[in-house]
């Protein structure tokens, strides 16, 4: 299965705007990827197009953990 990609500044968008549908369907899709066996990366884009892996989950409960700091800020 293929690697799933969330990019970080999308989250803190949502984050910022309240935008609970958007997050809930990209954790839905990182939990399926993980299920699958694949694995879920963290990058951050910059303003010049580049961009770099921040972290990388393999397990659900990593990407749990992760889920759970995203909304405690809700």
């Amino acid at each position: 299965m293929e690697d799933y990609i969330i990019n970080v500044g999308k989250v803190e968008e949502w984050q910022m705007i309240n935008d609970i549908t958007s997050l809930n369907e990209v954790f839905a899709r990182a939990k399926r990827v993980l299920v699958g066996g694949g694995t879920v990366a963290l990058v951050r884009e910059q303003r010049d197009g580049s961009s770099w892996k921040v972290d990388e989950f393999s397990s659900l409960d990593d990407l749990e953990t992760y889920r759970e700091n995203v909304y405690k800020y809700l």
